[in-house]
């Protein structure tokens, strides 16, 4: 009988990625593996999960509010459903073992699987864990943490599960072809804008606003909006430098290799993915949270493989003061990019993967 294993995850990229990228890699060390992700109606996961050609399991969702409110009132009846739902779907599929890489989705999953005796496995994906992971790592010992220092319970440090199309990227190889297929020119400086899967406001208008000095200055663009968003360009941009806005980068080894720097939030996935392909970055975490993207981005930016700007602080003015003379800079470029290059693991998707095998007892894995 082949080994079946859950993975739980979802409602963002920063879930769902490194979730799809232990799966494939699970399926690369045992082929006959059978993977199950598990994952809430509102989540990212209802769409990229089935398109990578794997099973979706879906619980209600359990939202944890910051604060006291209302709807914290309404958590431990959600909670109790959301975990009777989990184990009905547990009950059924039978896994071997239980991966959560947080998310809404992952409490009921780890409670479900721990009355069950399941072994369990959490991944963080944050230098600073939430609330999920947290209570995950006192239900087990097999935790992998994406940042080094990460403070959870039983930590190991593995790295944050990056897909192979990303981490074996060969950026100047694919550049020609990636600025082809993106409608890019072949030769100019190119600014790659995204703010994840639902977009960042305050990138969308500082860039979108500073377009016609990033043009006239020879630098090319490659913005995406996010699906709910819009950038306003002014209708009179000189047709030779292109300024290309799309709602969503569904190929972003293409982005990467066609951009020589990209302007980002700093969720852990996007650190970890520029980092790996070397690609020089300016990180604007989000200016709300528990200031995990702040460090998330600090290992980069401290060994010069990026800059790190604040929310407030990224104005038109800066983008189009800092930005211009820092795309024609390419001494300093090349010197972000071997920074950055080498400073997280290219095989984390390997690593996690082999965690859950062991946890799973799976046979030439103990």
């Amino acid at each position: 009988m082949s080994l079946r294993v859950l993975l739980a995850g979802g409602g963002t990229a920063g879930h769902t990625s490194p979730l799809l990228a232990t799966a494939d890699a699970l399926r690369s060390l045992l082929p006959d593996v059978e993977i199950t992700a598990l994952g809430t109606a509102r989540g990212l996961e209802t769409t990229v999960v089935p398109a990578a050609g794997y099973r979706l399991e879906l619980v209600p969702p359990v939202p944890l509010p910051r604060r006291p409110s209302a709807e914290l009132l309404r958590v431990p009846l959600r909670l109790r459903a959301a975990v009777r739902a989990a184990g009905e779907v547990l009950d059924r599929l039978r896994p071997d073992v239980v991966c959560g890489f947080g998310g809404y989705v992952c409490v009921p999953a780890y409670l479900a699987a721990r009355r069950r005796g399941l072994p369990l496995v959490v991944h963080e994906g944050n230098a600073l864990p939430g609330i999920t992971n947290r209570l995950g790592a006192r239900l087990t010992s097999h935790v992998a943490v994406s940042f080094p220092g990460t403070p959870l319970r039983h930590a190991t440090y593995t790295g944050l599960p990056v897909r192979a199309m990303v981490s074996r990227l060969d950026r100047p190889a694919l550049r020609a072809r990636a600025r082809a297929e993106l409608g890019l020119a072949p030769h100019l400086p190119t600014l790659l804008v995204f703010g994840g899967s639902q977009g960042a406001r305050r990138l969308n208008q500082s860039v979108g606003e500073s377009a016609a000095a990033l043009v006239d200055a020879g630098v090319q663009v490659l913005h995406a909006s996010g699906a709910t968003q819009q950038v306003s360009l002014p209708p009179d941009l000189p047709a030779d430098v292109p300024y290309v806005v799309v709602p969503y980068l569904d190929r972003m080894d293409l982005a990467y290799a066609a951009a020589d720097l990209a302007l980002c939030r700093a969720g852990a996935n996007t650190v970890t993915e520029v980092a790996c392909v070397g690609l020089p970055a300016v990180f604007v975490p989000l200016p709300h949270g528990n200031g995990e993207q702040a460090r998330n981005a600090a290992p980069v930016v401290d060994a010069g493989g990026g800059l790190l700007v604040t929310d407030d602080d990224l104005t038109p003015e800066w983008v189009r003061d800092t930005l211009p003379g820092l795309l024609h800079d390419r001494e300093r470029l090349a010197a972000m990019s071997a920074a950055a290059a080498d400073l997280v693991p290219r095989d984390a998707d390997v690593r996690l993967a082999e965690m859950v095998l062991r946890a799973a007892a799976a046979p030439g894995w103990r």
